[in-house]
């Protein structure tokens, strides 16, 4: 073995006499960055302003609330957090597919009731959310958890033996797959992507946020095929890794969908933006 990548000896950042806990922390400039793309996609298709600064907080609460009520019922340890340990989302347990899955019920329900293009709305919000996904998977790594296989790249991850019983792994190994690495490279794969395409390709309301889903999923079937943690399974294969697959394909057929409309209205391309931002 090379090298690996060396783990924190704990996930507490010190600012001054603040100690803040880094898996919070990750989360919580995730969530201004990507509050930031939104507003600045959603300026750009000349809707209201304010919208997504009015909005923020109730679609980050659902998104908090969604990420660790789908952890509870599909990865939390109750015989050993309790419930105590149920509201301590601070050392991890915060899932993606339930936080997705609140904050888009949440941007549903407002958008129809202020009367918003829900379509176009899903498409400003979908590519900040991946690049906060990308910065929040580094929280994961202060906490030394949901890392993958035993490894002996040179870019393998080590995890202190406390951490791998913790994560219900019982094995001889240093070093393992850096899958929170995979996953925040990948979604900032997927944040180029959609970039690129809007900025090459004519594209209608509501593809920026399918590709985004198709993507990142495509992505997490590797990511969990990686994984070792303990997880909700049918028939042996682990639960996220069928429910990423499934999303994926449903992302993939809305994309070309929603491609074949032809109603100019529909159109949501952003290049004329672009065109002027690169020329300024």
């Amino acid at each position: 073995m090379l090298g690996y990548i060396p783990s924190p000896k704990h996930g507490i950042v010190h600012i001054g006499p603040l100690q803040l806990h880094a898996y919070g922390l990750m989360l919580a400039i995730g969530v201004l960055v990507a509050a930031k793309i939104a507003d600045v996609r959603w300026q750009r298709t000349s809707n209201n302003p304010k919208v997504i600064s009015e909005i923020a907080v109730p679609v980050v609460v659902a998104g908090v609330i969604g990420a660790r009520v789908y952890h509870l019922f599909t990865g939390y340890k109750w015989s050993e957090g309790g419930v105590v340990g149920a509201f301590e989302i601070w050392k991890g347990g915060l899932s993606i597919w339930g936080a997705v899955g609140g904050g888009l019920v949440v941007v549903v329900i407002l958008a129809r009731r202020r009367h918003l293009d829900t379509l176009a709305l899903l498409d400003a919000i979908g590519p900040g959310v991946v690049v906060a996904q990308a910065i929040g998977r580094w929280g994961n790594y202060f906490n030394q958890e949901l890392f993958g296989r035993p490894s002996k790249l040179p870019w393998a991850l080590e995890i202190d033996k406390a951490h791998q019983l913790a994560a219900g792994y019982i094995g001889t190994a240093k070093t393992f797959q850096p899958t929170f690495l995979y996953e925040s490279i990948w979604c900032l794969l997927v944040f180029a992507t959609i970039v690129w395409v809007e900025r090459h390709r004519t594209v209608q309301k509501g593809q920026a946020f399918a590709l985004y889903v198709g993507m990142y999923c495509f992505g997490r079937v590797f990511f969990e095929w990686l994984r070792v943690d303990p997880a909700s399974r049918i028939f042996g294969v682990r639960f996220n890794l069928l429910l990423a697959a499934v999303v994926c394909v449903l992302g993939a057929v809305a994309f070309v969908r929603l491609g074949r409309r032809s109603d100019p209205s529909e159109i949501a391309t952003r290049r004329e933006p672009a065109a002027e931002t690169s020329g300024g």
